[in-house]
């Protein structure tokens, strides 16, 4: 049973390299598998209806509908041009100003988008036009705005991290708050880059002439229905106002009346969108049933299970474990998208990770939040108990049971202590693969964001952008670097 599971992996990817859809392909070897695995038709037909059900009716997943409506009336309604103009108000004088604001106008439209694609597509119809009016290079325009548009699926909202929230069981809140720090080193860090390469480069960027100071502030106004719904939604999600689902609704609505006012929504546009969303969904949703189905025949397999014990049993040091899984999603980041790597690779790799210890959290930090939670809410205990109690934390000395029963406290258990890591250890790996992921669509051979900015500039040689875009995909890998090293980046925003 496991060399028919472990066979199935190089079958789909035959299937795949041979251009089959990825969620066919995934659903023709999860089928073929339970065929094959069992001998008769029953077994994978009635697994066929159930998943089919249990896919399309899931509550969790009617959150992507939405924000792929949210990202389809955000195009529509004129922030992308806003959000531009703003930046390039404060940042185009400098030398490689224009494509600076370019990423930073990616940033802002990727907060209320949640795709790369989109992000990239819109913001290449806003920006390059720029970029060449004031000189800069077609190698050099292309692979900005393929880099930017990259941060659609890493700052909050994001697809993305929605599908991997329903893959791993974890709350979706908590992945959009820790996705919005590396979000931000992700921008800066593009930012930087741009700074390095016009130093390199000098004749890659042009220069324009400064905006008056009060014109750039009048281009900041025009911001506002931006930061409104990014503050609403995510805001909303994180502060318990709503769910994300309906904060995807509301995010959708908002920008739908934005839309609507700004006089881009008519009817047939509405219609457009309306459309545009059900093709999107359709194609995720058939994407995830393949993945179930071919992921229900992995586990029918016990290929994860087999892999996990496996590799423990190797020795590995957690460290090396997560290094070896990262560059596996680079390399295979350069042939596949984003999505489809998602879903394929998460079943098998989500059980290794998880019952690896990276210290992410120990016994007396958690004591110490649960110690301070209890403290702010009034806990009621002498003084000379309170302040033994954080003398001896502060020492590094870890409380006993019978001394959080004198604070009238529950004690912090071992079963607690491991919930808690495993759930900061999946948060942490999710960000990190979203990055890596990420870095799959800029880089060559079939990095789709190239192909989409490339397609807006026919003029520009495709070897160029390639050139210019390893600058970018530099900063990308010194960033997981950092992350890897410094996991309290990703974490510091969530509680224990």
């Amino acid at each position: 049973m496991f060399e028919l599971g472990a066979w199935s992996f190089p079958v789909l990817l035959l299937l795949i390299f041979l251009r089959m859809p990825i969620g066919l392909a995934m659903f023709l070897a999860g089928v073929g598998g339970l065929w094959m695995a069992t001998g008769d038709t029953s077994m994978f037909m009635a697994r066929l209806k159930t998943e089919t059900f249990t896919t399309f009716s899931s509550y969790s997943l009617s959150i992507v509908p939405m924000f792929l409506l949210m990202g389809q009336f955000a195009t529509l309604s004129g922030m992308s041009t806003s959000l531009f103009k703003a930046a390039e108000s404060w940042l185009g004088h400098r030398k490689g100003g224009v494509a600076m604001a370019s990423v930073g106008a990616c940033a802002g439209f990727g907060a209320i988008c949640g795709s790369s694609l989109a992000t990239a597509a819109t913001m290449g119809r806003v920006a390059l036009p720029e970029l060449k009016r004031y000189g800069y290079s077609g190698g050099f325009s292309t692979a900005t705005l393929a880099a930017g548009g990259t941060l659609g699926i890493l700052i909050p909202p994001s697809v993305i991290l929605v599908i991997y929230a329903i893959l791993t069981e974890q709350n979706i809140a908590s992945l959009f708050l820790a996705a919005l720090v590396p979000g931000i080193l992700a921008a800066l860090g593009y930012i930087l880059t741009i700074s390095i390469y016009v130093r390199v480069n000098p004749k890659a960027a042009g220069t324009r002439p400064p905006v008056p100071m009060a014109e750039r502030f009048r281009a900041m106004v025009d911001v506002w229905p931006v930061i409104l719904v990014f503050g609403l939604v995510v805001g909303g999600i994180y502060l318990g106002w709503f769910t994300p689902t309906e904060g995807a609704s509301v995010g959708a609505f908002g920008t739908g009346l934005i839309a609507f006012f700004n006089g881009t929504l008519t009817w047939k546009v509405f219609k457009e969108s309306i459309i545009a969303t059900a093709i999107g969904t359709a194609m995720i949703f058939f994407i995830v049933l393949g993945a179930h189905l071919y992921n229900g025949f992995l586990a029918l397999s016990q290929v994860p299970q087999t892999l996990s014990e496996f590799v423990l049993a190797q020795g590995f040091s957690p460290w090396m474990i997560l290094a070896l899984i990262l560059i596996f999603y680079l390399v295979f980041g350069c042939l596949m998208d984003s999505l489809s790597m998602i879903l394929l690779t998460i079943p098998i790799f989500f059980p290794v990770i998880s019952v690896l210890d990276f210290g992410l959290v120990d016994m007396i930090g958690l004591q110490s939040v649960r110690l301070d939670a209890a403290i702010a809410q009034g806990l009621d205990a002498a003084p000379e108990l309170i302040r033994q109690a954080q003398d001896l934390l502060a020492a590094g000395t870890e409380l006993t049971r019978d001394q959080f029963r004198e604070l009238g406290m529950r004690p912090v258990t071992q079963f607690q202590l491991e919930d808690v890591a495993t759930t900061r250890t999946a948060i942490w790996f999710g960000i990190l693969v979203l990055i890596v992921v990420e870095v799959g669509l800029i880089t060559p051979p079939v990095g789709m964001n190239l192909f989409i900015i490339n397609a807006m500039d026919r003029e520009t040689p495709m070897v160029e952008t390639y050139k210019a875009v390893m600058y970018f995909v530099t900063s990308d890998l010194v960033r997981v670097v950092i992350l890897v090293l410094f996991p309290a980046i990703t974490l510091f925003l969530l509680p224990l």
